[in-house]
């Protein structure tokens, strides 16, 4: 059985035999929520590669201490996925997050397309901001990952110019392409940028802008699917010729 995953804000200093001690909300969800007992084997992880297995020493109403028996270190994830998600309406946003994060993307950056039911503005930013983060780092316990996945502030169609222009590989998911997703040479190191438009389609001249940065459109197959699910099926299906998935 898989044992129960929790964020820490720092492993340095870790090594084994040493006590680490979980305060906050984390400690709280796990001591509170989750019964955590004396004795019972946890992980923890710092959400940078860094990662302690060890047994519950103590617990208390918003803290927890474990002694640490080893000590991981995993490698940045190469190459490095980048899902550029349209905003969608509802809760689809979060459920988007939820997979992406599960199946391995490295960063997700919300993006404000002209076809975007939703809006980001003042207070509602913030809140929906906060929300993907939380989302990401739950998935992530969940999927039981070393690394956590950064949620990147609201883009702009402009922004995402120099994101396409950096990446070793920019597609973006589009119904009319020509070209076929599985086609396309994926690199075996570097940066991956996956763009999903939102429920409404991606604006020509949104298409053009990319395109210009050096993104390719691609189709996944005959299916429309939805944003929420479109980008968890084409990193699955980037993933699974890297060595990331070998």
């Amino acid at each position: 059985m898989s044992l129960p995953v929790h964020l820490v804000d720092s492993l340095a200093g870790a090594v084994p035999g040493s006590l680490v001690e979980v305060t906050g909300d984390e400690a709280h969800h796990a001591v509170a929520v989750r019964r955590l007992r004396e004795g019972e084997p946890v992980v923890l992880t710092d959400g940078l590669g860094t990662s302690a297995t060890g047994e519950v020493a103590a617990t208390g109403k918003r803290v927890f201490s474990v002694r640490v028996g080893t000590v991981d270190q995993d490698p940045r994830p190469d190459p490095a996925i980048t899902v550029v998600q349209a905003l969608p309406k509802g809760e689809r946003g979060e459920l988007a997050v939820e997979v992406l994060t599960e199946v391995g993307v490295d960063r997700i950056v919300p993006w404000a397309a002209s076809r975007s039911v939703a809006v980001w503005k003042g207070e509602r930013a913030v809140k929906s901001h906060a929300k993907w983060q939380a989302t990401a780092r739950e998935a992530a316990k969940q999927s039981r990952r070393s690394w956590l996945p950064t949620v990147s502030p609201l883009a702009s169609t402009a922004d995402l110019a120099a994101l396409v222009a950096e990446a070793d590989l920019a597609v973006v998911l589009h119904e009319d392409a020509t070209a076929a997703l599985s086609a396309v040479d994926v690199p075996a190191s570097g940066r991956i940028v996956v763009v999903v438009g939102p429920e409404g389609g991606i604006a020509p001249e949104e298409l053009a802008s990319l395109a210009d940065a050096g993104a390719r459109s691609v189709r996944l197959g005959a299916e429309v699917l939805r944003t929420s699910t479109a980008g968890v099926v084409a990193v699955g299906a980037l993933l699974s010729r890297t060595g990331r998935w070998a």
